[in-house]
């Protein structure tokens, strides 16, 4: 085969599974909003079930609304039917997935969560299926045709199931009011988490570890003090302790190149004033954010009163993660 025929080939799995999206628009109907309401009033876990490819949809389908703030987890339906069903309790709502509909791990579970009061949300390919007929509510992901080109492999049917669960575990995040930092406390691992939880003050330079000088310390001093802290910048502080300024490694350049006398000269002649501040109650991306806009590897936190109270650069966010 030519680069060309797996290029064709590629493109028309795309163009199949992506009209098998579009075929679920007109079907995202009132079935679907019942389907959220049982799942948004779930006193209990959601518990979703599938056998194979629709298996694998059905664990996605779990994380994914866990993720989102709709506790939920997978069973999977050869393991219920000996003892794994003790999992599910009477407040639970139960999703299926199965593509025919007919799936005989499932079906054999049905009458076991009838009995329980289970509501059930049927997704399959088949409206007149029996897993169809006895959900609580069904959502019809039906295809005209699989991309394997035997008909044989689930491939747009999956997309279709996989996209549909999406679109119950989104529609059910907005209406829980679910944001980004609940997002990111699921996510404490991920660079997502990272970026959404951390806050300046878990990163920042405190106490002794922050460089600072007084307006009248001469160039030479407030030198001394970068290199003690080695933050490549100080901070310069009026006696009740407000950034009046600040000094970077630029700004030595820039003295040295109109050659100033670093002993003589007081830092306050030099420095650049009225900088960039931060709070150390900002999230860690807002200083990303703020450095970036204005082209600085390094910002001075204070108070809401304007005191110093730490300092933080590019290095501190990189280590962390953040950028």
């Amino acid at each position: 085969m030519k680069d060309t025929d797996f290029c064709r080939l590629g493109r028309a799995v795309l163009e199949t599974e992506a009209a098998a999206i579009t075929a679920l628009l007109p079907r995202v109907d009132h079935d679907f909003a019942t389907a959220c309401r049982l799942l948004l009033d779930c006193q209990g876990r959601v518990v979703v079930i599938g056998m194979g490819k629709s298996g694998h949809v059905a664990g996605k389908l779990a994380a994914t609304l866990a993720s989102t703030g709709t506790p939920a987890f997978f069973v999977h339906p050869g393991e219920a039917s000996h003892g794994d069903l003790g999992m599910i309790t009477p407040g639970d709502v139960v999703i299926a997935l199965s593509n025919s509909g007919e799936t005989e791990e499932i079906n054999q579970l049905l009458p076991l969560i009838k009995r329980l009061g289970n509501a059930l949300v049927a997704i399959t390919g088949n409206p007149d299926s029996t897993l169809a007929a006895t959900a609580s509510v069904h959502l019809n992901v039906a295809v005209d045709r699989e991309a394997c080109p035997l008909g044989l492999a689930p491939t747009a049917s999956t997309t279709a199931s996989l996209a549909m669960g999406d679109a119950l575990a989104i529609a059910l995040l907005d209406a829980r009011g679910f944001t980004s930092e609940d997002f990111a406390r699921s996510h404490p691992g991920g660079r997502l988490g990272r970026r959404l939880l951390l806050r300046i003050a878990d990163l920042m330079h405190a106490d002794d570890t922050t460089p600072r000088v007084s307006p009248d310390t001469p160039l030479a001093g407030a030198l001394l003090e970068m290199t003690r802290k080695g933050l490549g910048m100080t901070a310069v502080c009026n006696a009740e302790g407000e950034v009046i300024g600040i000094f970077t490694d630029g700004d030595l350049r820039r003295a040295l190149d109109e050659g100033i006398d670093v002993h003589e000269t007081p830092i306050e002649a030099v420095m650049t004033p009225n900088p960039r501040l931060a709070t150390q109650d900002q999230l860690a991306a807002e200083a990303l954010a703020l450095m970036e806009r204005h082209s600085i590897n390094a910002l001075l936190v204070t108070d809401t009163h304007g005191r110093l109270t730490g300092a933080l650069n590019m290095h501190d966010l990189l280590r962390a993660g953040v950028m």
